[in-house]
């Protein structure tokens, strides 16, 4: 199995990037995984709804760029499903009957613009909350992790 983050923006803080280092290692006995980062449009503070829409609209050429047919893409959104680690494992285990290729897309600090979550097929949240997208993607890198430890029944911690 195959599995791709796509996401916006590089991780300038080296603790989150020793974090996501550390579960790609994890995760190499489980499948291939790959981060795929795009671009992040500068944005100003308090940018306008026209402005944060053309930000978003610009990065979402950049993310659809790298979205192949053979991917289903997941896009993490704040209204999308939750799930809790157990019913995770379980769903990414069904997802693979659909597809051999999971791609899940982060957005950057304004979201994603409809056309990603349109040409996604699923949206998940992982909290009500908010969190920075570089946490974010230790948070699904270790959840995708542990998902493979439940699939495969092996320990993890509860």
């Amino acid at each position: 199995m195959k599995i791709t983050l796509i996401c916006v923006g590089k991780i300038k803080e080296k603790f989150y990037r020793d974090a996501i280092a550390e579960y790609e290692k994890r995760l190499s006995r489980y499948c291939q995984f790959r981060i795929v980062e795009v671009a992040d449009e500068k944005t100003i503070e308090s940018p306008s709804d026209a402005e944060a829409n053309i930000i978003k609209r610009k990065e979402a050429e950049r993310i659809l760029a790298n979205i192949k047919d053979d991917m289903y893409p997941i896009a993490l959104a704040i209204l999308g499903k939750e799930y809790d680690s157990v019913k995770f494992s379980q769903h990414l285990e069904q997802l693979t009957f659909q597809s051999s290729h999971l791609c899940f897309v982060i957005g950057g600090s304004l979201g994603l613009s409809e056309d990603v979550l349109d040409k996604c097929k699923e949206q998940i949240s992982f909290s009500k909350m908010t969190f920075p997208h570089q946490l974010m993607r230790v948070i699904l890198t270790e959840q995708i992790y542990r998902a493979f430890r439940i699939m495969k029944n092996e320990p993890y911690h509860k």
